[in-house]
């Protein structure tokens, strides 16, 4: 009667959990104080029921069952069958507010308390609530940093059982899910019931501020963060902040030197694992990612978004202090540098500092006298690949850069940009003696030697100097009676 009269007398001391009798909270207790007062005298694991010792002993006894798909061993009977609706699908416990299904009755317990907005549970440390005492021990883990379940394999720990499972099957290579549609095989259940919404295409979960829609609520969580700003990760050595704790993870290893996923063909490193593989593109040859409006082809995805940029002229990137437009991330890193005079790669040669990496590597080619880009048609070697490009359109006669004014095509683009100032009249090359301005840079450097009196052009026979390389050209000819430029009618 007394269940039914005071449903549940029986409150913990320690929590706010209620029972409807004093035994069932002694047991509880257990819970709180970490006792676990029954040993298994075969493997010297310890319980804090004696009927969770009685169903192990089952393991030893032999009495246990085992799933026929999977062979996960199985104490009881009943949790069989609730196992079982794992590799078949069967979710016979409905939601009366969402319709949602589930396999077994304790998860649409748990499923409820969604609806009814029921957290009884709150963490000591940050005051956040949980619908369920287990989510929060598993959650004050975060705060003390304790991870009690090792890999027996690599000694990798683990705050969850569950996700110490998943990571045992990486080793083992075991994979009991299988895709009822397109039969694809997973470690996990998780992965498999995620995978399906590929076959369904939903996306249940919707932003709120943009239209886009997710199949998952961990993705929309991460893309809201595109929204408000947020970078909730932030690394211990830089200090540099993420909006995703895979960026973050991928970002250490910067610091650290690991590069865990490795190429099979050539041994190359790589931080992530989605550089692995567009690496891998690069022996395959596979250029899966075409454009729609040139049929370009690309090896991986970003270099395509990056590459449509330039017919939609779309440039998202710009500088906060001069407001100058960037396609891409990186150019306005690059750019930043400019403002900050930041240049931390320094050559190990001459010390001349660099604001990028690139230019340091290309600059190091000055001192080796490398130059791994080599002309098919000539065999001319260049020292970087945009030399090798424009070098190239001499053999194909290519002139994509077109004057919008006149018309006129150009081989490389800066011709084009100091054609552009014919017809603006731009002359941005000041001299800084007298008030004498010039179109491009080596006008103004030739220029300059008027004033310095610098003649930096020899001639080999007489020693006389010039400041200009054309003035001793004209000298050499005039001296070997070498006339180049001579009138054909008049011979």
């Amino acid at each position: 009667m007394k269940a039914h009269t005071i449903k549940k007398p029986y409150r913990c001391s320690e929590c706010p959990k209620y029972f409807s009798d004093k035994s069932t909270l002694v047991i509880h207790m257990k819970v709180h104080t970490g006792d676990k007062p029954y040993h298994c005298l075969e493997c010297l694991k310890d319980f804090k029921r004696k009927s969770s010792l009685t169903n192990h002993m089952r393991i030893h006894t032999g009495e246990s069952q085992q799933c026929s798909v999977c062979q996960k061993i199985i104490t009881k009977k009943c949790n069989l069958l609730t196992h079982m609706r794992v590799h078949s699908g069967e979710k016979p416990y409905q939601c009366s507010v969402c319709s949602k299904k589930f396999s077994a009755k304790s998860y649409l317990d748990k499923h409820m308390k969604v609806h009814s907005g029921d957290k009884p549970y709150q963490c000591s440390v940050c005051l956040k609530e949980f619908t369920n005492y287990a989510n929060v021990l598993t959650h004050m883990r975060i705060h003390t940093g304790e991870k009690p379940f090792k890999c027996s394999v690599c000694s990798k720990a683990f705050s969850q059982k569950g996700n110490l499972i998943k990571h045992t099957n990486l080793h083992t290579g075991k994979k009991p899910f299988i895709c009822s549609v397109c039969s694809k095989r997973f470690s996990v259940n998780s992965a498999m019931l995620q995978h399906m919404k590929v076959h369904t295409g939903e996306k249940p979960y919707q932003c709120s501020e943009c239209p886009k829609g997710f199949s998952e609520r961990s993705v929309l969580v991460k893309h809201m963060r595109v929204h408000t700003g947020e970078k909730p990760y932030s690394c211990t050595e830089c200090f540099k902040c993420f909006s995703q704790k895979s960026t973050l993870d991928c970002h250490i290893r910067i610091h650290t030197g690991e590069k865990p996923h490795s190429c099979s063909i050539c041994f190359k490193g790589f931080t992530k694992k989605s550089s692995l593989i567009s690496h891998m593109r690069t022996h395959t040859g596979e250029k899966p990612y075409n454009c729609a409006l040139c049929e370009r082809e690309f090896s991986d995805k970003s270099s395509l978004i990056k590459h449509k940029r330039l017919h939609t002229g779309e440039r998202p990137y710009h500088c906060s202090v001069c407001f100058k437009r960037f396609s891409e991330t990186s150019g306005l890193s690059k750019h930043m540098k400019v403002h900050t005079g930041e240049k931390p790669y320094k050559c190990s040669e001459c010390l001349k500092g660099f604001s990028g990496k690139s230019n340091l590597i290309k600059h190091m080619r000055v001192h080796t006298g490398e130059k791994p880009y080599q002309c098919s048609m000539c065999e001319k070697e260049f020292s970087e690949k945009a030399a090798l490009l424009k070098h190239e359109r001499i053999h194909t006669g290519e002139k994509p850069f077109k004057c919008s004014e006149c018309l006129k095509n150009f081989a490389i683009k800066s011709s084009l940009v100091i054609h552009m100032r014919i017809h603006t009249g731009d002359k941005p090359y000041q001299c800084s003696v007298c008030p004498k301005a010039f179109p491009e840079k080596s006008a103004l450097q030739k220029h300059t030697r008027v004033h310095t009196g610098d003649k930096l052009y020899r001639c080999s026979e007489c020693l006389k100097a010039f400041s200009k390389k054309s003035t001793l050209l004209r000298h050499k000819r005039l001296n070997t009676g070498n006339n180049s430029h001579q009138c054909s009618m008049c011979l």
